[in-house]
């Protein structure tokens, strides 16, 4: 890229910024400051030093207390009762207390409200009631063993009723964490400042400012010529270049995010399961993984990541087989093959190129649309009739659950109850077997008995191929060798509210 390129496309990004300034560049704008409306990774890593839960992660990855000190359960794990944590202010000066917690999970069950990552919350909890002012009183619908692993995720972490009432939390982000909002221009930039009312130990740095970019050179040059201090995610093709530089630190680490394409089930001929298995047998993800990823991946031989319990590592269930692929689409009555068109955010356009190559070779015609990120999104969470209407056939994407266990990457993306928008089930896909297999998983306490029950489910989703499964990607995150206090959850997610910028 030439130089005077390279200089306009970092005219946004932070080049004379303070030292107190910790600067974050990322591959996609957040889709909203409302946590609880949202399920993209890199948006939940902007949100997070903004917002807390009543339980979070520290860094080894286990569960701590945060808004609340204490929980307890009944026997049958039915009934949750968690004491609050006095003398917590949201940044707009609004008390944090039990009526608080009640608010922000009566929006998530009210199913008119129509937020994105509702359907977590709602097809786990049946109510929620204050016991006092700080105590507060969850009742399941069935014993739910990842419950409090749940509470970690985006809709339970805790939004200032009066902001939610304005209506102004999908700009204006207003929490209970280290740090505060201090503005988001759109298309620019994030910035975010301590809370000097925290009721904690106080942030890493003064600030966290966020700028994002699609173009991966620039992901590159930022962070090697020192304009940023921390990028990510860091595209493979320069992780070699980044780790050869010793003023930088290469983070890299088994990640939980699984690429696929999810087909249509609504549109013809994708209802039709002998389609969907001939596009899997089409794909070679061997050489996908080796084109995209750089060797920082391995193909997708199940719905779960190998890092998630209950993964079944024997499972191979589309070898690349474009002779058997064709003759699947004969069988179906395509014998000149069909045309299919996939939404792809520009940056993982180069996935659906790929694709649309290996594809044509048994007569598909795939047409690959490039969409920002908030155009896709609203695409890919589209109702059948307006997938129908935009023609639709195909949404390229990944889901990650972390180290939140199976059914939080399973239920979101192929129970019934998952349809968009409020889920992410994005091809409509439908099976009372694979139904009842999650919700008795889900319930079921001892841990080796559940895994079973999701190794039947995996197999039964990749018979079913409601998706294409591409590959599992490795998290890779560049920053400057002088940052520390930085880690990052499988899944792509790195906290920055404790880092620290000498």
């Amino acid at each position: 890229m030439a130089a005077t390129l390279f200089a306009g496309l970092l005219a946004g990004l932070p080049l004379a910024a303070p030292a107190a300034t910790l600067n974050v560049l990322q591959n996609e704008a957040p889709r909203s400051m409302d946590p609880g409306d949202q399920t993209a990774t890199f948006t939940y890593t902007v949100l997070e030093p903004l917002y807390e839960g009543l339980v979070r992660r520290n860094r080894q990855l286990q569960l701590e207390p945060a808004l609340a000190t204490e929980w307890s359960s009944d026997a049958a794990g039915l009934v949750w009762t968690f004491k609050l944590r006095p003398g917590v202010s949201f940044h707009d000066g609004t008390p944090f207390n039990a009526d608080v917690v009640v608010k922000n999970f009566q929006r998530h069950l009210d199913a008119k409200r129509g937020l994105a990552a509702s359907g977590r919350i709602r097809q786990v909890l049946a109510s929620v009631v204050a016991l006092d002012e700080m105590n507060v009183q969850f009742t399941l619908k069935g014993p739910y063993p990842a419950f409090l692993s749940l509470l970690t995720t985006g809709p339970a972490l805790m939004v200032s009723p009066q902001a939610d009432a304005a209506g102004t939390l999908s700009r204006l982000a207003v929490g209970t964490g280290p740090y505060r909002l201090v503005e988001y221009r759109s298309g620019e930039y994030v910035l975010e400042e301590r809370f000097p009312g925290y009721w904690g130990k106080p942030g890493g740095t003064e600030r966290i400012k966020w700028t994002w970019t699609a173009e991966q050179s620039v992901l590159n040059m930022a962070i090697q010529a020192g304009e940023v201090d921390i990028v990510n995610p860091l595209p493979p093709v320069f992780a070699r270049m980044v780790k050869a530089n010793t003023a930088l630190t290469l983070h890299e680490s088994d990640g939980a995010v699984v690429f696929f394409v999810a087909l249509n089930l609504k549109q013809k001929p994708l209802d039709d399961v002998r389609v969907r298995q001939a596009l899997n047998l089409a794909t070679d993800r061997a050489a996908l993984v080796k084109a995209i990823m750089f060797g920082f991946g391995r193909p997708a031989n199940s719905p779960l990541s190998p890092v998630t319990p209950g993964y079944d590592a024997s499972l191979n269930p589309y070898p690349f087989d474009p002779v058997k692929a064709k003759e699947l689409l004969v069988q179906a009555g395509l014998l000149d093959g069909f045309s299919l068109s996939v939404a792809v955010q520009e940056p993982e356009a180069r996935i659906a190129e790929v694709l649309q190559g290996m594809w044509a070779k048994i007569g598909v015609k795939l047409e690959v649309r490039k969409m920002e990120s908030g155009v896709w999104s609203n695409a890919a969470f589209a109702n059948p009739d307006q997938k129908a209407k935009e023609g639709t056939g195909a949404i390229l994407t990944s889901w990650s659950s972390g180290v939140n266990g199976a059914d939080m990457q399973l239920r979101p993306l192929y129970h019934t109850a998952s349809f968009v928008p409020t889920g992410a089930n994005l091809g409509f896909y439908s099976s009372p077997t694979l139904d009842g297999l999650l919700d008795k998983a889900a319930a079921t306490a001892d841990e080796a008995a559940r895994n079973a029950l999701y190794g039947e489910a995996q197999k039964l989703i990749n018979a079913d191929a409601p998706h294409v499964l591409l590959y599992y990607k490795k998290d890779l995150f560049a920053a400057q060798a002088n940052i520390q206090n930085l880690w990052t959850e499988p899944g792509g997610g790195i906290a920055v509210r404790d880092a620290v910028k000498p």
